[in-house]
């Protein structure tokens, strides 16, 4: 990995068919991010701590499912339910930063379906590298927040 200060903004919009209060809630609750977080089947997402809450921190620990080095701590800046999130992140292994996140999330709603817009404006502390892996990362998630947000409408009705 190459060492050096990199910036991007990351910018993913997805069309989900859930109402925005349901795509809200899969973001405040920590067993459902569990479950939609991970890009992909072998990756684990495992909370320590989570205060879902303006001026709250959620640390969670993620990666290969035997091996979480990554430590990432969430801090929540403005939480307005069911239309915006605002937070940071700052990712972390073995005490060293790699990365360090601000992001806003837009839930726009039309009807039952939801209008979600992810923007990251990301600086890494270790090359070009991580931004990347942060883009197709975010790229998964929102991919399997919309499945999940899917799969739960039909058990639903």
């Amino acid at each position: 990995m190459s060492q050096g200060l990199s910036h991007d903004t990351i910018s993913i919009s997805r069309t989900i068919k859930a109402p925005r209060e349901r795509v809200f809630s899969a973001w405040e609750d920590p067993q459902a991010r569990s479950i939609w977080g991970p890009p992909s089947e072998d990756e684990t997402i495992e909370f320590l701590e989570n205060d879902f809450r303006e001026g709250g921190i959620d640390i969670h620990r993620c990666g290969q499912s035997n091996d979480l080095r990554f430590r990432v701590e969430t801090h929540y800046y403005e939480i307005r339910r069911p239309h915006r999130l605002l937070f940071t992140e700052r990712v972390t292994t073995d005490g060293s930063p790699l990365s360090i996140s601000l992001i806003s999330v837009e839930i726009g709603n039309s009807e039952s379906v939801t209008e979600l817009k992810v923007t990251i404006q990301i600086a890494s502390l270790v090359g070009s590298g991580i931004i990347e892996g942060t883009s197709n990362g975010w790229q998964r998630a929102l991919s399997n927040l919309t499945a999940y947000m899917e799969a739960r409408k039909v058990e639903a009705e």
